[in-house]
């Protein structure tokens, strides 16, 4: 490949990448000044609140995050209060995790947060801008679990 020929602005994975910042980082300075969550919490806290009761490697797949920031995220929550910890019945080195009433309670005035700023970002891209875009991220979604040749 001629690297000469390479244009970095109009590469599809450095674009989408861009703009998943872009997006997520401003929603993460919302949840981050009411909350004081950091983003692998705030995942935790959605993956838990959406799914109900998962296990910190279903977390991980689920919202594709290290185990290690999930660990770190999932102690935290803890230590306020908005998850509990329960052994698998059979198999003592599994834990499921599931959202205390407090932790539920965060997630619903959290998805109440949410709700409003996807209203706010439908409103900067308008329309057109928002169908196209979700018609681009239900094809990439869709060639994610479709199997390669």
């Amino acid at each position: 490949m001629d690297t000469g020929q390479f244009d970095l602005e109009q590469f599809l994975p450095f674009r989408l990448n861009r703009a998943a910042e872009f997006i997520a980082l401003r929603f993460a300075a919302a949840y981050k000044a009411k909350y004081g969550l950091t983003r692998p919490e705030w995942r935790t806290l959605a993956a838990l609140g959406s799914s109900g009761r998962m296990t910190a490697k279903e977390v991980g797949v689920h919202s594709t995050m290290h185990k290690t920031k999930v660990s770190r995220a999932v102690f935290s929550l803890e230590k306020r209060r908005w998850l509990k910890r329960a052994q698998h019945e059979d198999d003592r080195r599994v834990e499921h995790l599931e959202l205390t009433a407090a932790g539920r309670n965060t997630y619903r005035e959290l998805t109440m947060l949410a709700c409003s700023y996807s209203e706010e970002v439908a409103s900067l891209l308008g329309q057109d801008g928002l169908q196209a875009l979700s018609s681009g991220l239900t094809a990439v979604e869709a060639a994610m679990v479709t199997p390669r040749h």
